[in-house]
């Protein structure tokens, strides 16, 4: 079979293409870049690929492999390493994202988001969504809340699919910035995760200036931009159809299901190369063979969720892989879901009869790597 066109169409809303439901083995794609590529959809087959060593992604970054984006993964990234370069970053900043450090920012969370609502909430996205997450990982790593405003169009920028040369550019801004901070901080340490960092010692090597500036900016990025989107998204499905916002009770389990249900990478990304051949889903993935995979048609594998393709918010057994799964599984995935339960729980004590204005009427994002609504105008 010849390689089918990928990717299979836009993205509307949080509509899946059908097209993911039909494929539940590995399929041969030709991405916009990079050539030909396994797109992978099983849940099974998923796991796999992204906890097995034989699936390498160090082999794919800095190089012209399938993607579906322009190609800018540096391969000195956290995000682009195979252990054990990955091991070692990741074991510097873990520590400030265990559940017991996590759970010790709910208050502030909570502070946060009543603040936000005693301001007045018109718009869900603009006054709530972007807000927490910004302000969360920005205190986390110590940016001045003075720039969280030009700290969130830098990395917005650098998440854009217009080109390549707008995203390098912010990506470098971010850089130059985060420099700047690092340099006040071996002068002036705080209390705050780079002060942390620049201070790091892994076996008596203290991290270099590149790799502090990459990792902050990495954490930076991915410290909020998917949770902001997600709240948008979750807070949609929960408003479209009020019977749910009205039903919610369960928060944890309810934010399960929805990471569960709800589409948020718009393309299948990161690639990995098959180190050896492999045999996956009845197919033979070949030495140097490319391999994507699209985590949210897993999440929908009718043969491990049972009405896979409905949102049950009282779904009691639900192994999701919504934020990945092997080495290089969501660093910060209990942050994030501590700020969805209480954006939820919160939103729900405090506005039991919130309404979305006009859910027909909602515009999606179209030239982000995540999805997310633009706006959320509230009744």
């Amino acid at each position: 079979m010849s390689a089918q066109p990928y990717p299979f169409g836009p993205a509307e809303g949080l509509t899946p293409h059908p097209r993911y439901a039909e494929l539940r083995e590995p399929t041969r794609i030709l991405a916009p870049y990079g050539g030909e590529a396994w797109l992978v959809t099983g849940y099974h087959d998923t796991k796999t690929v992204l906890a097995d060593p034989r699936f390498s992604r160090a082999a794919a970054a800095g190089k012209d492999s399938p993607r579906a984006r322009p190609p800018i993964d540096s391969p000195d990234q956290i995000l682009s390493m195979d252990p054990p370069g990955h091991t070692r970053l990741r074991r510097l900043v873990a520590k400030a994202f265990t559940v017991r450090r996590v759970e010790r920012l709910r208050p502030r969370m909570a502070e946060i988001v009543e603040d936000l609502i005693d301001r007045g909430i018109t718009d869900l996205v603009a006054d709530l969504a972007w807000p927490l997450p910004t302000t969360v990982i920005c205190e986390l790593l110590g940016v001045p809340a003075a720039d969280h405003t030009r700290f969130r169009e830098w990395t917005e920028a650098t998440l854009a699919l217009r080109g390549l040369e707008e995203m390098a550019e912010a990506r470098s801004t971010l850089n130059t910035y985060l420099a700047g901070l690092i340099a006040q901080r071996r002068d002036e340490p705080t209390d705050d995760l780079l002060s942390a960092l620049v201070a790091a010692r892994d076996e008596g090597d203290r991290l270099s200036e590149e790799e502090l500036v990459r990792l902050g900016v990495t954490l930076l990025i991915s410290g909020h931009e998917t949770t902001a989107n997600q709240i948008g998204n979750f807070l949609y499905l929960l408003l479209e159809d009020p019977r749910r916002w009205d039903a919610l009770s369960d928060v944890p389990r309810a934010v399960e299901e929805l990471l569960r249900f709800t589409p948020m990478g718009v393309v299948a990304d990161f690639a990995r190369i098959a180190t050896t051949d492999v045999v996956l889903g009845g197919q033979t993935i070949k030495a140097g063979d490319a391999v994507l995979v699209q985590l949210h048609a897993a999440n929908r594998d009718p043969g491990v969720f049972a009405a896979a393709t409905e949102l049950d918010l009282d779904r009691a057994d639900n192994p999701h892989v919504a934020f990945g799964h092997g080495t290089h599984h969501c660093l910060g995935a209990h942050l994030a879901r501590v700020e969805l339960q209480v954006v939820l729980s919160t939103l729900r004590r405090r506005m039991p009869s919130l309404r979305l204005a006009d859910p027909s009427k909602v515009e999606w994002r179209v030239d982000r790597l995540v999805r997310g609504p633009v706006a959320l105008p509230v009744a």
